[in-house]
């Protein structure tokens, strides 16, 4: 019923944008006339096949980058369709408007003088660039998008920071969602892109995969370079648990987890399950707290950090690793008011915004108070990384992937 629906609302959406192809076309050369009025319905082809794909057809006969793909061509072209409507509606309503004056002015010359080119042209030619306009947006964000790793660098001054370290170096990867990954030579390059930062520690916040811990695999060699004088500490995110797939048992949902805890340590990650350790110089001590996924709302609650911050009363200064940014109003800032920084991700920027000069925007900040970069509350601060990879729409637009340098530094 629901491929009936999709298909019946395609069919409508297609046949209405393409009176306005037949008008915006109807000055061109017969050869451009013909390809563009016989191409227009490739895609849409192509998308009634996808959509009998997911109805009938095996849906994990195709890795998770293909079928994201997969999707994102769908929605791209009829959201970009969707668009263009709007401009063409605009036009029918003009024209239904002349029609009613005309009705009851009969004789009257409702034409409008203007340019040479009907209006109704114009705006059929305006509703195929209002079309190719976001079209191109989803494709640039895939080829050029998804991997422009950018370095933000931060400095977060702490009041109670010991004077041995002022001045560390941490390096923050978050979301990595290696299931993602189209581009193996371009995610190399992101991480030697950290490694020539020089960190003197690394954390990562979560989501090492989509869904099943064999995503990482491939990726192992090339995660495993990440090493850092003072170590290179990790915990889990939402995605890391398997808890957005079906499983045939248990057991092999518990068998995922396992699998994805061992990835882990072969790459040389300290994961953190609601544990903390000690970076120590001298005397001085920093505890570095990991608390497994806790999220507001709907999202999973495997996170205990009263238990993951016992024992801790004896650091100068407390960091505290949790991927889900929503853990920092509804427990952290109320009930662990030591505890200096938190770093997180999860939220991706949406994969979409607007950042330029002071202008930051995206979705997602009417979803999180905290979405990206750092906020602080008294003497508490939180730092949101963008993420390293991408979920869903295999790329980003405005918001590039992100690797992270904060530099400590005592008040």
């Amino acid at each position: 019923m629901v491929m009936f629906f999709t298909i019946i609302f395609f069919l409508l959406v297609d046949y209405y944008f393409y009176q306005g192809v037949l008008v915006a076309s109807q000055n061109w050369s017969p050869a451009w006339k013909s390809g563009v009025r016989i191409g227009f319905w490739i895609p849409t082809a192509l998308c009634f096949l996808a959509v009998m794909w997911w109805t009938f057809g095996n849906q994990y006969y195709f890795t998770a980058t293909t079928r994201s793909f997969i999707i994102t061509g769908v929605v791209a072209t009829y959201f970009s369709k969707i668009l263009g409507l709007i401009v063409l509606f605009t036009d029918d309503i003009q024209r239904g408007v002349r029609w009613v004056v005309s009705f009851f002015r009969a004789g009257a010359d409702t034409t409008i003088a203007g340019p040479v080119i009907p209006r109704s042209e114009f705006l059929s030619k305006l509703a195929l660039a209002t079309t190719a306009v976001p079209f191109t947006a989803f494709a640039y964000g895939i080829i050029s998008g998804a991997h422009d790793y950018r370095v933000r660098k931060v400095t977060v001054k702490l009041k109670n920071l010991p004077k041995s370290f002022d001045g560390l170096r941490i390096g923050q990867i978050s979301d990595i969602h290696s299931g993602s990954f189209w581009n193996k030579t371009a995610v190399k390059g992101g991480v030697e892109m950290m490694l020539a930062e020089k960190p003197d520690v690394i954390f990562f916040t979560g989501d090492l995969v989509n869904n099943e811990s064999s995503e990482v695999k491939e990726y192992v060699p090339i995660f495993d370079k990440l090493r850092a004088p003072l170590g290179v500490y990790s915990v889990t995110g939402n995605h890391d648990y398997g808890d957005y797939k079906k499983w045939d048992s248990q057991a092999l949902k518990n068998q995922n987890f396992k699998d994805l805890m061992e990835a882990h340590k072969i790459m040389g990650f300290d994961l953190l399950m609601n544990e903390h350790r000690f970076l120590q110089q001298g005397s001085d001590k920093i505890a570095i707290i990991g608390n497994e996924n806790w999220g507001a709302g709907r999202f999973s609650k495997y996170g205990k950090l009263d238990q993951a911050v016992q024992g801790t009363d004896e650091a100068a200064t407390k960091i505290l690793l949790s991927h889900d940014p929503t853990h920092w109003d509804a427990q952290v800032r109320p009930n662990h008011p030591d505890i200096d920084l938190m770093l997180s991700g999860h939220t991706h920027g949406f994969q979409f915004g607007v950042e330029i000069g002071g202008v930051k925007w995206s979705p997602v900040q009417y979803v999180y108070r905290q979405w990206a970069d750092l906020y602080k509350e008294g003497e508490q601060y939180i730092y949101v990384n963008r993420g390293f990879g991408y979920l869903g729409y295999p790329g980003r637009v405005g918001m590039p992937p992100e690797l992270t340098i904060l530099e400590l530094k005592r008040a």
